[in-house]
Protein backbone atom coordinates (compact mmCIF):
# COMPACT_ATOMS: atom_id res chain seq x y z
CA UNK A 1 0.00 0.00 0.00
CA UNK A 2 1.12 3.95 -0.61
CA UNK A 3 1.60 6.20 1.85
CA UNK A 4 -1.68 7.85 2.45
CA UNK A 5 -0.40 10.06 5.18
CA UNK A 6 -2.68 13.13 4.86
CA UNK A 7 -1.28 16.65 5.22
CA UNK A 8 -2.84 19.57 6.71
CA UNK A 9 -1.84 23.33 6.29
CA UNK A 10 0.88 24.15 7.76
CA UNK A 11 3.02 27.80 8.86
CA UNK A 12 6.02 26.16 7.36
CA UNK A 13 6.51 24.74 4.01
CA UNK A 14 9.72 23.69 2.58
CA UNK A 15 11.72 23.92 -0.56
CA UNK A 16 15.23 23.32 -0.50
CA UNK A 17 17.77 26.34 -1.35
CA UNK A 18 19.42 25.66 -4.58
CA UNK A 19 17.37 22.16 -5.38
CA UNK A 20 15.81 24.50 -8.28
CA UNK A 21 14.91 23.40 -11.79
CA UNK A 22 16.02 25.40 -14.34
CA UNK A 23 12.22 25.11 -16.31
CA UNK A 24 13.03 28.18 -18.10
CA UNK A 25 15.08 25.64 -20.52
CA UNK A 26 12.79 23.30 -20.97
CA UNK A 27 8.81 24.74 -20.56
CA UNK A 28 7.60 27.91 -19.00
CA UNK A 29 5.77 26.99 -15.55
CA UNK A 30 2.34 28.76 -15.96
CA UNK A 31 -1.15 28.37 -14.79
CA UNK A 32 -4.45 27.09 -16.42
CA UNK A 33 -6.68 29.22 -17.02
CA UNK A 34 -10.70 29.07 -17.58
CA UNK A 35 -11.45 25.68 -18.68
CA UNK A 36 -10.99 25.65 -22.85
CA UNK A 37 -13.06 24.60 -25.18
CA UNK A 38 -13.19 21.04 -26.01
CA UNK A 39 -12.18 20.46 -29.67
CA UNK A 40 -14.20 18.44 -32.40
CA UNK A 41 -12.76 14.71 -31.89
CA UNK A 42 -12.35 14.42 -35.92
CA UNK A 43 -9.24 17.17 -35.26
CA UNK A 44 -7.57 14.23 -33.43
CA UNK A 45 -5.18 12.27 -35.37
CA UNK A 46 -5.94 8.19 -34.96
CA UNK A 47 -2.18 7.94 -33.82
CA UNK A 48 -3.81 9.52 -30.74
CA UNK A 49 -6.96 8.01 -30.61
CA UNK A 50 -6.37 5.65 -27.52
CA UNK A 51 -5.32 8.79 -25.72
CA UNK A 52 -8.00 10.35 -26.45
CA UNK A 53 -9.92 8.04 -24.25
CA UNK A 54 -7.81 8.17 -21.44
CA UNK A 55 -10.39 7.53 -19.07
CA UNK A 56 -11.10 4.35 -20.60
CA UNK A 57 -7.82 2.84 -21.69
CA UNK A 58 -4.63 4.93 -22.51
CA UNK A 59 -4.33 6.98 -19.06
CA UNK A 60 -5.04 4.84 -15.50
CA UNK A 61 -8.65 5.18 -14.19
CA UNK A 62 -6.95 5.24 -10.35
CA UNK A 63 -5.04 8.80 -11.24
CA UNK A 64 -7.57 10.77 -12.76
CA UNK A 65 -9.86 12.86 -11.21
CA UNK A 66 -12.35 13.99 -14.18
CA UNK A 67 -11.86 11.94 -17.90
CA UNK A 68 -9.43 13.40 -20.44
CA UNK A 69 -10.59 15.68 -22.59
CA UNK A 70 -9.21 17.51 -25.50
CA UNK A 71 -8.99 21.35 -25.63
CA UNK A 72 -7.82 24.06 -27.49
CA UNK A 73 -4.59 25.06 -26.45
CA UNK A 74 -1.75 27.38 -27.26
CA UNK A 75 1.94 25.78 -27.65
CA UNK A 76 5.24 27.40 -26.69
CA UNK A 77 6.15 28.76 -29.98
CA UNK A 78 2.45 30.37 -30.04
CA UNK A 79 0.52 28.67 -32.71
CA UNK A 80 -2.84 26.94 -32.09
CA UNK A 81 -3.06 23.14 -31.07
CA UNK A 82 -5.53 20.54 -29.69
CA UNK A 83 -4.06 19.04 -26.13
CA UNK A 84 -5.62 16.21 -24.16
CA UNK A 85 -6.09 17.44 -20.64
CA UNK A 86 -5.10 15.13 -17.82
CA UNK A 87 -6.01 16.15 -14.25
CA UNK A 88 -4.71 13.66 -11.56
CA UNK A 89 -4.75 12.68 -7.95
CA UNK A 90 -1.78 13.23 -5.65
CA UNK A 91 -0.66 9.27 -6.29
CA UNK A 92 -2.43 6.74 -8.22
CA UNK A 93 -5.14 5.06 -6.16
CA UNK A 94 -3.55 1.68 -6.95
CA UNK A 95 0.43 2.43 -6.98
CA UNK A 96 2.71 1.18 -4.40
CA UNK A 97 5.22 3.86 -3.66
CA UNK A 98 8.32 3.62 -1.12
CA UNK A 99 10.74 2.96 0.59
CA UNK A 100 12.55 5.97 0.46
CA UNK A 101 14.86 6.68 3.54
CA UNK A 102 15.91 3.86 5.63
CA UNK A 103 15.83 5.06 9.38
CA UNK A 104 18.64 3.32 10.71
CA UNK A 105 21.64 2.00 8.66
CA UNK A 106 20.05 -1.76 9.30
CA UNK A 107 17.40 -0.72 6.58
CA UNK A 108 17.45 -0.35 3.53
CA UNK A 109 15.57 2.42 1.45
CA UNK A 110 15.73 3.42 -2.60
CA UNK A 111 17.91 3.97 -5.05
CA UNK A 112 20.32 7.30 -5.71
CA UNK A 113 22.38 8.11 -8.32
CA UNK A 114 25.48 9.63 -6.52
CA UNK A 115 27.57 11.83 -9.46
CA UNK A 116 30.74 12.20 -6.82
CA UNK A 117 33.58 9.94 -6.48
CA UNK A 118 33.00 6.69 -7.16
CA UNK A 119 29.56 7.60 -9.44
CA UNK A 120 26.68 5.23 -9.96
CA UNK A 121 23.77 3.88 -9.03
CA UNK A 122 23.17 2.45 -5.62
CA UNK A 123 20.75 1.25 -3.10
CA UNK A 124 20.13 3.40 -0.08
CA UNK A 125 21.82 1.48 2.66
CA UNK A 126 24.72 0.94 5.00
CA UNK A 127 26.93 0.52 2.25
CA UNK A 128 25.81 3.44 0.08
CA UNK A 129 26.00 6.05 3.54
CA UNK A 130 29.01 4.95 4.90
CA UNK A 131 30.27 5.42 1.61
CA UNK A 132 29.12 9.00 1.52
CA UNK A 133 30.50 9.54 5.15
CA UNK A 134 33.67 8.67 3.50
CA UNK A 135 33.64 11.54 1.99
CA UNK A 136 32.35 13.97 4.22
CA UNK A 137 28.43 13.76 3.76
CA UNK A 138 27.14 12.39 7.10
CA UNK A 139 23.90 11.13 6.55
CA UNK A 140 23.63 9.12 10.31
CA UNK A 141 24.15 9.38 13.69
CA UNK A 142 26.99 7.52 15.93
CA UNK A 143 23.95 5.14 17.02
CA UNK A 144 23.25 4.18 13.19
CA UNK A 145 19.82 6.28 13.53
CA UNK A 146 19.73 8.20 9.76
CA UNK A 147 18.63 11.75 9.57
CA UNK A 148 15.03 11.81 8.14
CA UNK A 149 13.67 14.84 7.11
CA UNK A 150 9.98 15.60 5.50
CA UNK A 151 10.71 19.19 4.50
CA UNK A 152 7.21 19.86 4.54
CA UNK A 153 6.81 19.53 8.65
CA UNK A 154 10.59 21.16 9.15
CA UNK A 155 13.61 22.29 8.15
CA UNK A 156 16.49 19.98 7.73
CA UNK A 157 18.72 20.42 11.04
CA UNK A 158 21.90 18.22 9.77
CA UNK A 159 23.91 19.47 6.95
CA UNK A 160 22.98 16.04 5.42
CA UNK A 161 19.94 14.83 5.59
CA UNK A 162 17.81 12.02 3.61
CA UNK A 163 14.15 13.99 2.65
CA UNK A 164 11.32 11.65 2.65
CA UNK A 165 8.49 13.70 2.10
CA UNK A 166 4.39 12.35 3.22
CA UNK A 167 1.66 12.38 0.57
CA UNK A 168 -0.96 15.51 0.47
CA UNK A 169 -4.34 13.55 -0.28
CA UNK A 170 -5.84 17.19 -1.09
CA UNK A 171 -3.30 17.66 -3.91
CA UNK A 172 -3.81 17.21 -8.07
CA UNK A 173 -2.40 18.54 -11.12
CA UNK A 174 -3.35 18.99 -14.55
CA UNK A 175 -1.32 18.53 -17.63
CA UNK A 176 -1.75 19.64 -21.50
CA UNK A 177 -0.29 17.55 -23.73
CA UNK A 178 -0.82 18.27 -27.33
CA UNK A 179 -2.41 15.52 -29.82
CA UNK A 180 -0.16 16.25 -32.80
CA UNK A 181 3.31 17.36 -31.61
CA UNK A 182 5.45 19.79 -33.87
CA UNK A 183 9.08 19.49 -34.03
CA UNK A 184 10.96 22.78 -32.93
CA UNK A 185 13.65 23.89 -34.70
CA UNK A 186 16.37 22.16 -32.28
CA UNK A 187 16.45 20.13 -29.24
CA UNK A 188 15.22 21.77 -25.83
CA UNK A 189 17.32 20.33 -22.91
CA UNK A 190 15.97 19.24 -20.04
CA UNK A 191 18.06 20.34 -16.74
CA UNK A 192 17.16 19.21 -13.25
CA UNK A 193 13.55 18.76 -12.09
CA UNK A 194 12.60 19.97 -15.30
CA UNK A 195 9.22 18.91 -16.80
CA UNK A 196 9.53 15.86 -19.04
CA UNK A 197 5.82 14.48 -19.37
CA UNK A 198 3.11 12.27 -17.90
CA UNK A 199 3.23 8.29 -17.73
CA UNK A 200 0.20 6.61 -18.72
CA UNK A 201 -0.38 5.56 -15.10
CA UNK A 202 -0.89 9.35 -14.72
CA UNK A 203 2.19 10.25 -12.59
CA UNK A 204 4.21 13.98 -13.80
CA UNK A 205 7.57 12.69 -14.93
CA UNK A 206 10.38 15.00 -14.14
CA UNK A 207 14.12 14.94 -15.09
CA UNK A 208 17.29 14.66 -13.20
CA UNK A 209 16.44 15.20 -9.04
CA UNK A 210 18.59 17.66 -7.33
CA UNK A 211 22.27 16.66 -6.35
CA UNK A 212 23.72 15.94 -2.63
CA UNK A 213 26.74 18.10 -3.85
CA UNK A 214 24.43 20.81 -4.70
CA UNK A 215 22.48 21.11 -1.55
CA UNK A 216 23.79 18.50 0.87
CA UNK A 217 20.48 16.78 1.14
CA UNK A 218 19.21 13.53 -0.91
CA UNK A 219 15.73 13.48 -2.05
CA UNK A 220 15.73 10.30 -2.06
CA UNK A 221 14.30 7.48 -4.47
CA UNK A 222 12.20 4.78 -4.59
CA UNK A 223 13.23 1.45 -6.43
CA UNK A 224 11.25 2.60 -9.36
CA UNK A 225 12.83 5.95 -9.92
CA UNK A 226 9.62 8.07 -8.31
CA UNK A 227 8.98 10.03 -4.62
CA UNK A 228 6.94 12.98 -3.29
CA UNK A 229 7.59 16.34 -4.40
CA UNK A 230 7.47 19.22 -1.65
CA UNK A 231 4.06 20.30 -2.78
CA UNK A 232 3.00 16.60 -1.40
CA UNK A 233 2.66 14.48 -4.57
CA UNK A 234 4.45 11.72 -6.53
CA UNK A 235 6.43 12.06 -8.97
CA UNK A 236 8.49 10.16 -11.59
CA UNK A 237 12.43 10.65 -12.36
CA UNK A 238 13.07 7.32 -14.38
CA UNK A 239 11.24 5.27 -16.82
CA UNK A 240 9.60 3.07 -14.06
CA UNK A 241 8.21 0.08 -16.58
CA UNK A 242 12.05 -0.62 -17.91
CA UNK A 243 14.09 0.85 -14.81
CA UNK A 244 14.99 -3.00 -14.29
CA UNK A 245 16.95 -2.54 -17.60
CA UNK A 246 19.29 0.26 -16.24
CA UNK A 247 19.78 -1.50 -12.95
CA UNK A 248 21.12 -4.57 -14.66
CA UNK A 249 23.11 -1.97 -16.68
CA UNK A 250 24.40 -0.89 -13.60
CA UNK A 251 24.66 -3.99 -11.36
CA UNK A 252 21.99 -2.97 -8.72
CA UNK A 253 19.68 -5.16 -7.46
CA UNK A 254 15.93 -3.62 -6.51
CA UNK A 255 12.46 -4.70 -7.12
CA UNK A 256 10.53 -2.20 -9.05
CA UNK A 257 6.68 -2.67 -8.32
CA UNK A 258 5.59 -1.41 -11.87
CA UNK A 259 5.35 -4.17 -14.36
CA UNK A 260 8.44 -4.22 -16.68
CA UNK A 261 8.52 -4.43 -20.38
CA UNK A 262 11.08 -2.39 -22.29
CA UNK A 263 9.13 -2.28 -25.68
CA UNK A 264 6.03 -0.98 -24.21
CA UNK A 265 4.88 2.72 -24.09
CA UNK A 266 5.59 4.34 -20.72
CA UNK A 267 3.98 8.31 -21.50
CA UNK A 268 4.20 10.96 -23.23
CA UNK A 269 6.49 13.48 -22.94
CA UNK A 270 4.95 17.13 -23.07
CA UNK A 271 5.64 17.95 -27.04
CA UNK A 272 3.43 15.53 -27.17
CA UNK A 273 5.76 11.92 -28.68
CA UNK A 274 5.77 8.86 -26.75
CA UNK A 275 7.86 7.61 -24.14
CA UNK A 276 8.95 3.95 -24.72
CA UNK A 277 11.21 1.59 -23.02
CA UNK A 278 14.69 0.53 -24.23
CA UNK A 279 13.64 -1.59 -27.12
CA UNK A 280 11.41 -1.66 -30.13
CA UNK A 281 8.09 -3.63 -30.82
CA UNK A 282 11.19 -6.80 -31.41
CA UNK A 283 12.52 -5.94 -28.03
CA UNK A 284 15.59 -4.95 -29.77
CA UNK A 285 16.83 -1.53 -28.96
CA UNK A 286 17.60 0.77 -31.68
CA UNK A 287 21.04 2.00 -32.82
CA UNK A 288 19.28 5.29 -34.66
CA UNK A 289 18.54 7.43 -31.59
CA UNK A 290 19.41 10.82 -31.64
CA UNK A 291 20.82 13.49 -29.54
CA UNK A 292 17.55 13.22 -27.28
CA UNK A 293 16.75 9.29 -27.57
CA UNK A 294 14.53 9.58 -30.34
CA UNK A 295 13.90 8.06 -33.49
CA UNK A 296 10.94 7.65 -36.34
CA UNK A 297 9.92 3.62 -35.60
CA UNK A 298 6.41 1.85 -35.34
CA UNK A 299 5.29 1.86 -31.82
CA UNK A 300 3.36 -1.47 -32.33
CA UNK A 301 3.52 -3.89 -35.44
CA UNK A 302 1.83 -2.75 -38.19
CA UNK A 303 1.42 0.47 -37.33
CA UNK A 304 2.77 3.35 -39.04
CA UNK A 305 5.89 4.92 -38.12
CA UNK A 306 5.96 7.96 -35.95
CA UNK A 307 8.58 10.16 -33.51
CA UNK A 308 9.23 8.48 -30.09
CA UNK A 309 11.61 8.36 -27.50
CA UNK A 310 12.88 5.22 -25.67
CA UNK A 311 14.91 4.68 -21.99
CA UNK A 312 18.10 4.81 -22.07
CA UNK A 313 19.91 1.42 -20.64
CA UNK A 314 21.45 3.34 -17.93
CA UNK A 315 20.29 5.36 -14.43
CA UNK A 316 18.54 7.92 -14.70
CA UNK A 317 16.71 6.25 -17.63
CA UNK A 318 14.66 9.60 -19.77
CA UNK A 319 15.16 11.60 -22.68
CA UNK A 320 17.65 14.25 -21.84
CA UNK A 321 16.19 16.78 -24.23
CA UNK A 322 12.51 17.32 -25.99
CA UNK A 323 12.54 17.99 -30.24
CA UNK A 324 9.11 19.00 -30.21
CA UNK A 325 6.86 21.95 -29.13
CA UNK A 326 4.87 21.79 -25.80
CA UNK A 327 1.93 23.77 -24.86
CA UNK A 328 2.22 26.88 -22.69
CA UNK A 329 1.03 26.41 -19.46
CA UNK A 330 1.20 23.03 -19.63
CA UNK A 331 1.34 22.05 -16.08
CA UNK A 332 -0.75 23.59 -13.18
CA UNK A 333 -1.31 22.08 -9.35
CA UNK A 334 -3.11 23.27 -6.17
CA UNK A 335 0.10 22.03 -4.09
CA UNK A 336 1.02 25.38 -2.24
CA UNK A 337 4.99 24.86 -3.58
CA UNK A 338 6.84 23.66 -6.56
CA UNK A 339 6.37 23.35 -10.48
CA UNK A 340 2.68 25.18 -11.22
CA UNK A 341 1.73 26.06 -8.13
CA UNK A 342 -0.11 29.06 -7.41
CA UNK A 343 1.46 32.38 -6.50
CA UNK A 344 -1.48 34.22 -3.67
CA UNK A 345 -2.68 37.26 -5.86
CA UNK A 346 -1.28 40.49 -5.67
CA UNK A 347 2.12 39.20 -3.69
CA UNK A 348 5.34 40.41 -4.70
CA UNK A 349 7.68 38.94 -1.59
CA UNK A 350 8.01 36.00 -0.50
CA UNK A 351 5.26 33.34 -0.06
CA UNK A 352 3.62 33.29 3.61
CA UNK A 353 3.88 30.21 4.89
CA UNK A 354 6.44 29.07 2.49
CA UNK A 355 9.59 30.66 3.86
CA UNK A 356 12.76 28.24 4.69
CA UNK A 357 14.00 27.26 7.71
CA UNK A 358 17.51 27.35 8.43
CA UNK A 359 19.87 24.93 6.86
CA UNK A 360 22.94 24.88 9.31
CA UNK A 361 23.89 28.35 7.88
CA UNK A 362 25.19 26.93 4.58
CA UNK A 363 24.95 28.30 1.48
CA UNK A 364 25.18 25.82 -1.28
CA UNK A 365 28.54 25.95 -3.60
CA UNK A 366 28.16 28.73 -6.28
CA UNK A 367 25.28 30.63 -5.20
CA UNK A 368 27.89 33.47 -3.22
CA UNK A 369 29.17 33.65 -6.15
CA UNK A 370 25.88 33.99 -7.78
CA UNK A 371 24.86 36.93 -5.58
CA UNK A 372 27.78 39.05 -6.25
CA UNK A 373 27.33 38.55 -10.02
CA UNK A 374 24.25 40.05 -9.77
CA UNK A 375 24.79 42.47 -7.75
CA UNK A 376 22.57 41.18 -4.66
CA UNK A 377 23.10 40.06 -1.13
CA UNK A 378 23.16 36.35 -0.91
CA UNK A 379 20.24 36.45 1.93
CA UNK A 380 18.18 38.42 -1.13
CA UNK A 381 18.95 35.71 -3.57
CA UNK A 382 18.15 32.62 -1.42
CA UNK A 383 14.76 33.73 -0.39
CA UNK A 384 13.76 34.48 -3.87
CA UNK A 385 14.48 31.32 -4.61
CA UNK A 386 12.85 29.85 -1.57
CA UNK A 387 9.74 32.18 -2.04
CA UNK A 388 9.74 30.59 -5.33
CA UNK A 389 9.34 27.03 -4.97
CA UNK A 390 13.05 26.38 -3.99
CA UNK A 391 14.20 22.62 -5.82
CA UNK A 392 11.48 23.69 -8.48
CA UNK A 393 12.09 27.68 -8.31
CA UNK A 394 10.35 29.37 -11.21
CA UNK A 395 13.40 31.82 -12.10
CA UNK A 396 10.93 34.13 -14.05
CA UNK A 397 9.63 34.82 -10.97
CA UNK A 398 12.96 34.73 -9.20
CA UNK A 399 14.01 37.16 -11.19
CA UNK A 400 11.67 39.66 -10.96
CA UNK A 401 11.68 39.57 -7.29
CA UNK A 402 15.07 40.55 -7.69
CA UNK A 403 14.57 42.90 -10.30
CA UNK A 404 17.45 41.65 -12.94
CA UNK A 405 16.58 39.83 -16.06
CA UNK A 406 15.98 36.17 -16.30
CA UNK A 407 18.99 35.58 -18.63
CA UNK A 408 21.25 36.88 -16.28
CA UNK A 409 20.23 35.02 -13.38
CA UNK A 410 20.40 32.15 -15.38
CA UNK A 411 24.06 32.96 -16.15
CA UNK A 412 24.78 33.37 -12.55
CA UNK A 413 23.18 30.36 -11.15
CA UNK A 414 25.49 27.46 -10.99
CA UNK A 415 24.68 24.70 -13.20
CA UNK A 416 23.62 21.31 -11.94
CA UNK A 417 25.83 18.15 -12.35
CA UNK A 418 25.52 16.00 -15.56
CA UNK A 419 25.08 12.67 -14.68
Amino acid sequence: MHNSCKIVPLAVAIALAGCYGDQSDAQSDGKLGSEPESKPESKLSAVNQEAREGNTSAFNNASLVTPVTTVDCTLEDGSSSACMQITVKHVPDDLEIGPFCPTTLDDEGGVWGWTGENAGTYRINASFLKMLNELGYHFYDDDGSVHVVDTLMSAPEEDNTCINVALDDSVTMTMLIPTEPKKAASATHLDTVAKVGVGLDGVPIFADAPSIQETGHMPALDACGGHVDPGGYYHWHATASDIDTAFATEGVTADCHVHQDSSAQFGYAFDGYPILGSTDNTHIQPEDLDECNGHTGALKEGEAAQYHYHASTEFPNLPTCLVGVPAADNFSTTAKIGIGSVRPEGQEGPQAGHQQGPQSGRMPPGFGEAAEALGISEQALMEALKANGGRNADLSAVAADLGVSEADLKAALPKPPKR
